[in-house]
């Protein structure tokens, strides 16, 4: 499974600035709701996408909060992850105060402040060696159990007002992972009763 499959509606963004949504099940009214807050549907790898260009950046925030909120009526299984719905009040241009990144199996953190840094210590990262201030998740987390962590500790840093940018180490729209292959439908097993033979 890819990071974007743990959860019914998977909200990112890829590094170059569009937002997207997955749909990992079946969801009544999903892409009326998704198109009506501006989202455009397209196919890739055998699903489905709903995307914003970095054009709307200004009112992505406000776009994905109605989805959100019009896809939370059939499903409270979703995840935000999007660095482009971040309303910006510190303007586009300020670093954020905490970089979590995904890549290659690990997840690793960096914070600006101490503050910051004790909120990624009480989400269970730990420090890295390679700098101050520099976190990371526990090798051999499974990920599922990471991706539980970086959203509680999102949530947190949110909450106490620390901006937080998660890259998904998905660069462009062609990155996004295709979704689970599914097993094809196992074959009946030949019948074992005998078939009766019409006599003359």
């Amino acid at each position: 499974m890819a990071l974007t499959d743990h959860h019914d509606v998977f909200i990112g963004s890829t590094g170059d600035g569009w937002t997207f949504v997955v749909l990992n099940r079946p969801i009544r009214n999903a892409a009326r709701i998704l198109t009506g807050a501006g989202f455009t549907a397209r196919e890739h790898q055998g699903r489905t996408l709903y995307l914003l260009p970095p054009e709307t950046a200004e009112d992505a925030h406000e776009r994905a909060g109605v989805a959100a909120y019009g896809l939370m009526a059939h499903t409270m299984d979703l995840v935000d992850l999007a660095w482009t719905t971040r309303q910006h009040c510190a303007g586009p241009a300020a670093p954020p105060v905490v970089a979590i990144r995904f890549a290659d199996g690990s997840v690793t953190a960096t914070a600006a402040t101490d503050q910051a840094d004790a909120v990624l210590a009480q989400h269970g990262f730990t420090p890295a060696e390679a700098a101050a201030r520099q976190r990371q998740l526990p090798p051999g987390l499974g990920e599922q159990d990471a991706l539980s962590a970086v959203v509680r500790a999102d949530a947190h840093l949110y909450a106490d007002g620390i901006s937080v940018r998660i890259d998904l180490n998905i660069a462009t729209c062609q990155d996004i992972p295709p979704p689970p292959s599914r097993p094809g439908p196992t074959p009946a097993p030949p019948s074992t009763t005998p078939v009766k033979r019409r006599s003359r």
